[in-house]
């Protein structure tokens, strides 16, 4: 049971590329590791998206190997696993599952929980750039700063609060923590230490978070 949460740490994402054949996993916008996958041939491909884990198995055995990570994938039982055939790795032969060697997917498998971001992409950058911060020196002067800040605005009871108890956001659809700190050039740590969020990766529509 440990197992499931050790090591797990707000803010961890994975992005997963079917042209590279490679998982990376984040913490924020730290890249904590890069991993070989085996990813769906071409009559079966992996569907590229932004998912997120939706259960935890230990041992399922046979072609699934030691570890199993199901996806919130429609229209199909879709999931990152280990593998009983090492050889497969580095190629697209599965039926869209995402395939691991089996010490990768035990060394990944506490790391992540339930609720965790993942994004399948198709691009021929080995890996996906990082999120723009904002200069030392200047950290509210570029153009791109406050756009996104201006989102609420929508919400007029949010608007009515900002002069006395500072900004605040409205979780939209698709939105996880990462993605809001990102698009609001915000630092993920002070985002989530703000809100005292007992689980950061679990967010919801409409929820109203206090920004620092």
């Amino acid at each position: 049971m440990s197992e499931t949460t050790t090591g797990y740490q707000a803010g961890t994402r994975l992005v997963i590329n079917v042209l590279s054949r490679q998982l990376h996993h984040y913490r924020g916008d730290h890249l904590v590791n890069t991993y070989p996958v085996a990813v769906g041939k071409p009559s079966t491909p992996t569907p590229t998206g932004h998912y997120q884990i939706k259960n935890k198995q230990l041992n399922p055995g046979g072609v699934l190997g030691t570890r199993w990570l199901g996806l919130t994938i429609p229209g199909g039982n879709y999931g990152l696993h280990g593998t009983n055939n090492p050889n497969s790795i580095g190629r697209a032969v599965s039926n869209g599952c995402v395939r691991m060697h089996n010490h990768h997917v035990e060394e990944l498998f506490p790391r992540v929980s339930i609720g965790t971001p993942v994004d399948i992409i198709s691009t021929k950058h080995t890996t996906p750039p990082p999120a723009p911060q904002p200069p030392a020196d200047r950290p509210t002067a570029e153009k791109p700063e406050q756009p996104p800040v201006a989102e609420p605005v929508k919400e007029p009871p949010e608007n009515n609060n900002d002069s006395e108890k500072g900004k605040t956001y409205t979780v939209q659809p698709g939105d996880t923590m990462w993605k809001i700190a990102r698009k609001l050039n915000i630092p993920l740590d002070q985002l989530i230490k703000t809100n005292s969020l007992p689980d950061p990766d679990r967010i919801y529509p409409g929820q109203i978070l206090n920004l620092p």
